[in-house]
């Protein structure tokens, strides 16, 4: 049986802009204006939504009825929850630095990287028994942390892949066995 997942990451808002831990904020004008010009996404057997605002609002402006899958949340930030990364690396440097180089770590007393791709590895074992597509409107850091997943590759490798707003991630396949496309455009199934 092969399951076929479409992984939509969220507009831009005012987090993404100020490379600030999710603070809950709402998509912002240009954001919501891009996700509602996206064009067609194709038929989907079901369609979920990370609990976060960006993600829930996505999906909104796409105009999807998306269900909300809480293993589909964010990286838990712990109190770094609402701070950018240049306060947090002005407050706690050595944090930060353990952080971006130990998977295991979790200084900001939330997840760690490992933590979410071990969920995200969760999630996709029970994806893949369902036949059909699912569309998923997630956080960057989970499409970077099932891409790690896919590709079993190391730890470290989470903070080398780039996933633009509004992009598509595409895995198929079945447990143990996933195709991954990275960073398609929306609306651009046949490119």
């Amino acid at each position: 049986m092969t399951s076929r997942i479409t992984l939509i990451s969220p507009a831009l808002n005012r987090s993404l802009r100020e490379a600030r831990f999710d603070d809950g904020s709402p998509l912002d004008p240009s954001g919501r204006a891009r996700a509602e010009s996206a064009g067609s996404l194709g038929a989907a057997d079901r369609v979920l939504v990370s609990p976060t605002a960006r993600c829930r609002e996505t999906a909104s402006a796409l105009g999807l009825a998306a269900v909300p899958e809480p293993e589909l949340a964010g990286l838990d930030m712990g109190r770094w929850r609402g701070l950018t990364l240049d306060e947090v690396m002005a407050r706690e440097p050595d944090a930060v630095l353990s952080w971006l180089s130990d998977p295991d770590a979790a200084p900001h007393g939330g997840e760690s990287v490992r933590a979410l791709c071990e969920r995200a590895a969760g999630w996709l074992e029970a994806a893949a028994t369902f036949e059909g597509r699912t569309l998923a409107v997630v956080e960057q850091e989970l499409v970077r942390a099932l891409a790690v997943t896919v590709l079993d590759a190391p730890g470290p490798a989470f903070w080398r892949l780039d996933v633009p707003p509004l992009s598509a991630t595409d895995l198929s396949g079945q447990s143990g066995r996933w195709n991954l496309r990275l960073g398609r455009e929306l609306g651009s199934e046949g490119r």
